[in-house]
């Protein structure tokens, strides 16, 4: 996400709890958070005149994680690019090098035997090398070896398991769909590797999208103080229930400047029981790139902000191609339920069984239709991520694009002055020179005005316009005609869709001016 403060993940956080069967003999071990005692400590109506004895009666529970990892660095190689570069093991068959590194985190335990929940970025050193060993670390500095059980990183979840020879303090999830802005709340964890730190504050917000597009965006907001280091760490309400596992802060300096987010314990949960009894993790996939719908984009389209999400882009062979989902459908009721940025499609379609037959409305053309659509099983996140297309990023190299100076047709003052672009035919040499099919129609751009909203929205020279408000544009007349058009309607931006070298065709609106 690109805010001008980053979303960071809170490194080394900790975990969640359930009450689970274990091994040893009934009664043996009392969760720490046993709503009887707690109910002692707290007043009804909010929080105690002080959190001491409910930090007492939780903080056991809460432990320390610390992991040694082997990770990959580039090698230091200062002939590197030069025709010298093989001579000195900088060539690309080498592997480069490996140096030791160390993490900290938080987690929580989660019944007497020993099951620990902490977030799966804490032990897997941050997708960077390979974790060697786990360490445990209990308030009374005891340290254990843990065995990763399991993890999923969708959820950024992961579950731990220590051995010892009498039971372990454990606490219990909570049911967050019970959480309110303005509940108290108390965060536990390890921040910046000072030990076991307790802060307190309220809940700011609940079902937060961060703008991640992620399948699990949806956090509890909170001004309690979380740091680096509290990653993976519990949130608990008042009557000492996990409602949170702390994942990340909004901050520009790294550190709490009193926004953290927490993973709702009624998303965690479920997972973690699975985690711990090893089974795989599946979610609901349809194959469709998806966008929150922005003011430009609402405006373009002639539809309210705030409600559905837009098709980018559709892949074959998935549930959304063959239910008859295109690309430019915005997408405004999953299996009954509403799209919001509250509740997005991703989160929808992701918590959706695999197989299941669900109705999907969507705005198309200004039309509204119902289709049926078979989900699919996610691919893992590594698959995933291997197709990531970023519609921001920008590429600087234009070298395949053909100069058009010998180009007799050039873009009207209407399209310059409208969307702040330039453009020319695409011809088959250009289109082939840019990457395209020889039977790619559209018209390229040859300049963007730097001061305006093209330019903003990252187009560039040498980017394909095909259509321009679903209308085909295969000349710079057809362009101009749809820009007088949306002028007309008093439409304040035209939606222009984009086939850009390597990647595929996206939608972009464009502000007139």
């Amino acid at each position: 996400m690109r805010y001008a403060y980053g979303v960071t993940t809170a490194l080394l956080l900790a975990g969640s709890a359930a009450t689970l069967v274990t091994g040893f003999p009934a009664g043996a071990q009392v969760a720490q958070n046993d709503s009887a005692q707690i109910q002692a400590m707290v007043p009804r109506g909010g929080a105690p005149a002080s959190f001491a004895d409910l930090t007492q009666q939780l903080q056991p529970a809460v432990v320390n994680i610390s992991t040694r990892q082997r990770v990959k660095v580039a090698p230091n190689n200062p002939f590197a690019g030069t025709p010298f570069g093989d001579l000195f093991g900088g060539g690309q068959g080498q592997g480069g090098q490996t140096r030791e590194a160390q993490s900290l985190g938080s987690g929580f335990v989660i019944s007497a035997d020993g099951y620990v929940v902490t977030n799966n970025h804490v032990i897997t050193a941050d997708g960077q090398g390979q974790v060697e060993s786990i360490t445990v670390t209990m308030t009374d500095g005891t340290d254990y070896p843990a065995k990763l059980v399991g993890r999923d990183a969708a959820s950024d979840l992961a579950v731990l398991k220590i051995t010892g020879t009498k039971p372990f303090p454990f606490v219990k999830f909570g049911d967050s769909r019970h959480a309110r802005v303005g509940d108290w709340v108390i965060a536990i964890g390890n921040p910046f590797g000072l030990g076991g730190t307790v802060t307190s504050g309220i809940i700011s917000a609940v079902y937060r999208n961060t703008g991640s597009g992620s399948a699990y965006d949806r956090y509890l907001q909170t001004d309690a103080s979380i740091n680096r280091g509290n990653s993976g760490g519990p949130m608990f309400d008042m009557s000492g229930n996990v409602i949170g596992i702390n994942n990340a802060i909004f901050s520009p300096t790294g550190g709490s400047v009193g926004i953290g987010f927490a993973i709702p314990a009624e998303i965690a949960a479920p997972i973690v029981e699975k985690l711990k009894n090893g089974q795989a993790i599946e979610r609901g996939y349809l194959g469709v790139r998806i966008q929150q719908l922005s003011d430009d984009l609402a405006a373009s389209l002639g539809l309210a902000k705030n409600r559905g999400e837009f098709i980018q882009s559709v892949e074959p062979g998935q549930g959304a191609a063959k239910a008859g989902l295109q690309a430019g459908d915005v997408v405004v009721k999953v299996d009954g339920k509403d799209v919001t940025p509250e509740q997005t499609l991703s989160f929808i379609v992701a918590n959706t069984a695999p197989g299941k037959r669900i109705p999907i409305e969507l705005m198309r053309n200004g039309q509204r239709l119902t289709v049926q659509a078979v989900v699919g099983k996610r691919p893992s996140e590594e698959e995933l991520a291997q197709n990531t297309f970023d519609p921001d990023a920008q590429d600087d190299d234009n070298s395949g694009f053909a100069k058009p100076g010998a180009e007799k047709q050039t873009s009207g003052p209407a399209i310059q002055q409208a969307l702040g672009i330039a453009a020319i035919p695409l011809t088959t040499q250009i289109a082939r020179q840019l990457g395209a099919s020889e039977d790619t129609r559209g018209v390229v751009i040859t300049a963007v005005d730097t001061s305006g909203d093209a330019a903003t929205k990252g187009l560039q020279r040498g980017d394909i316009v095909l259509s321009a408000n679903y209308k085909p544009v295969t000349t710079l007349a057809e362009l101009e005609a749809v820009v007088r058009q949306a002028k007309a309607e008093n439409r304040e931006a035209v939606l222009l869709r984009i086939q850009r070298r390597g990647q595929p065709a996206i939608y972009v609106p464009v502000r007139l001016r």
